[in-house]
């Protein structure tokens, strides 16, 4: 539930923070072509500005990102009044089964592993502004 005053989440927006600008890029196409509106920022830092100035539908979160990771970035936005029911994905090399605990830990609803097929990414940040988080991550 989102505190009196709170800023409302806009169901057509999604911010995405990636530092790879060729992903970046493309994520970005992939979602605006699917009829979202993307805030695309760089880093974790940016990300959690623009997050809490606007709360997105869906926070497409990479894990590896300068100045402040993914999971780092989670964590805060669940910590925030204005965010803490944002679902959010993260994008990842990181495979193994720690490093998808680790992103259950920061309360990550789905995770989305690189490289990722544009139409995987359409579906699942969908789905998550559905409501329908990713069983098989939350499953495990």
């Amino acid at each position: 539930r989102r505190p009196a005053g709170a800023l409302a989440m806009s169901a057509r927006l999604i911010l995405l923070a990636e530092d790879d600008e060729d992903v970046r890029m493309l994520a970005e196409l992939v979602l605006r072509r699917e009829g979202f509106e993307v805030i695309a920022v760089a880093d974790g830092d940016a990300a959690f500005e623009a997050a809490i100035a606007q709360p997105p539908a869906v926070a497409v979160l990479d894990v590896s990102m300068p100045l402040m990771n993914g999971l780092e970035t989670a964590r805060l936005l669940r910590e925030h009044p204005a965010t803490r029911d944002v679902p959010i994905m993260l994008l990842t090399a990181r495979v193994m089964e720690a490093d998808r605990e680790r992103g259950r830990q920061a309360g990550v609803d789905d995770q989305l592993d690189k490289p990722f097929s544009p139409a995987v990414l359409a579906q699942r940040v969908r789905a998550l502004v559905d409501g329908r988080p990713n069983q098989e991550h939350a499953a495990r």
